[in-house]
């Protein structure tokens, strides 16, 4: 294929990856979206191809068979539940590719096309690209760690905030001293192993220091910044390859990664670059003082439908648990037969309900639940206090008034304002405690009704209440 033929069907497949950035950013587009994506990908992997006809395609042809049936396999068996875990997954073998790309460049530029000895600029490159990739990796690990609830069996992977006195002087220490390598790299005459070598290990260390601190609540914003550190590794070793394609594709994920992550930043009233440094993590979370001697009021599914079906206006708020429990149909039929009964239905999305950007926008949508339904916090917090009854399912942290509390972990996080409701219902299986390890007070008030149980059944329930 002609050096003029790659350009413009990498330009075509740049394109697509443009249009499904742009279809993604409404779920109504958001299929079409993919669409896009996966076009593009399939025709940047194609041109490819055919740039190394003449090598050892039958070997890469091999790799990508393996590659895609161990995907396919995951995605089949991941559960929607999952899906933050898998992303965390994901961005650690970007992170990963990135590092081992570039250990084959510094061990043998010739076959990609670059000088031996390395010129400067690529060495450049390459340096920013490896920590960045390095970073991401070991990052993106302990993020999945703590998204899969592993802290029983490892602490770095505790959902609460793991910190230690003077962690933030070691992190800029490991810091410095890893600049200090990738420059000897970087000015060295020959391949200077041993530099390369102990600036990516302490690339490797840092990843991990950086995300320990952030505890559960944040958990989301980490995704989003992971995210977008993948993409800028990739597009650090584009530049080293000279693959335009991985450049743009790398510069499009690692852009639109540092969007979200801002914008979730400000959703959260964090600061952005706290979060890039890692720096946002507070101390670790415990139950309110005297949680143990609380006590609330509790009521069946058919209370719940009974007050449901007298009120005017009804405001569902779902969280995790509701995903666990995959109750988002049933939550449609229900909210369907209110609309039925004269009550006015809506659903209230925080921005970080869930593990993952969007988690809970994508449950709904799953179900197809209209969107003219589905309101972001901005949008409806003002409703709260003029509304009847708001049903939370499975949510915790999102809705909890310890956000107004300085001394708080969460202090400062803008929530769903469901308090000020006339009356609360709050699914949950128990009295735990959420991803923040935090007690909500909301739980405690008198207009509160807990009804414990499975989110699926107890909402099932309440439809058989409403007939």
């Amino acid at each position: 294929m002609s050096a003029n033929l790659v350009v413009l069907w990498y330009l075509v497949a740049s394109v697509c990856f443009i249009l499904a950035l742009k279809g993604l950013s409404h779920p109504e587009s958001a299929r079409r979206g993919n669409y896009f994506g996966m076009a593009g990908m399939a025709i940047a992997i194609v041109t490819t191809l055919a740039i190394v006809a003449k090598g050892r395609v039958d070997i890469i042809l091999m790799a990508m068979a393996i590659g895609g049936t161990i995907g396919a396999f995951v995605a089949r068996r991941v559960q929607m539940t999952q899906m933050p875990e898998l992303v965390a997954a994901m961005h650690s073998l970007v992170g990963m590719a990135a590092v081992l790309i570039a250990i084959a460049v510094v061990n043998n530029p010739a076959s990609f096309g670059i000088p031996d000895p390395l010129p400067t600029g690529n060495k450049l490159e390459l340096f920013i690209g490896t920590f960045v990739g390095a970073i991401t990796f070991s990052g993106s690990v302990i993020a999945f760690g703590k998204l899969a609830g592993l802290g029983k069996h490892f602490r770095p992977f505790s959902s609460a905030p793991v910190v230690f006195k003077g962690q933030h002087i070691l992190n800029l220490l490991l810091a410095l001293v890893m600049i200090g390598f990738g420059v000897a790299f970087f000015m060295a005459d020959g391949k200077a192993w041993t530099a390369f070598a102990v600036m990516t290990a302490i690339a490797f260390v840092l990843g991990v220091l950086i995300i320990i601190p952030i505890g559960g609540a944040d958990m989301p914003v980490v995704i989003s910044m992971l995210n977008s550190y993948s993409g800028w590794a990739a597009a650090g070793i584009g530049f080293s390859l000279n693959n335009p394609m991985l450049i743009i594709a790398g510069s499009l994920v690692g852009s639109s990664g540092a969007i979200l992550s801002y914008i979730m930043c400000r959703a959260m009233n964090r600061a952005f670059i706290s979060v890039i440094l890692g720096g946002f993590g507070a101390a670790e979370g415990s139950a309110a003082a005297g949680a143990e001697q609380k006590t609330v009021r509790s009521g069946s599914a058919d209370d719940a439908a009974f007050l449901m079906s007298n009120a005017e206006s009804v405001i569902i708020v779902p969280g995790y648990g509701l995903a666990v429990a995959r109750a988002q149909h049933a939550v449609k039929e229900m909210a369907e037969k209110l609309i039925h009964k004269g009550v006015n239905v809506r659903y209230a999305i925080h921005p970080v309900a869930g593990r993952m950007p969007g988690h809970m926008n994508v449950l709904l949508a799953e179900a197809e639940v209209p969107y003219d339904q589905v309101f972001e916090m901005e949008d409806i917090n003002s409703e709260f206090g003029t509304t009847d009854v708001v049903l939370v399912l499975g949510a915790n942290d999102v809705v909890n008034p310890l956000a107004h509390e300085k001394g708080s972990p969460i202090y400062g996080m803008p929530i769903l304002e469901v308090a000020k409701s006339r009356t609360v219902l709050v699914n949950k299986r128990s009295m735990a405690v959420g991803y923040a390890g935090l007690d909500n007070p909301l739980f405690y008030m008198d207009k509160t009704m807990m009804v414990f149980g499975d989110a699926k059944k107890v909402v099932e329930n309440i439809v058989k209440g409403l007939e």
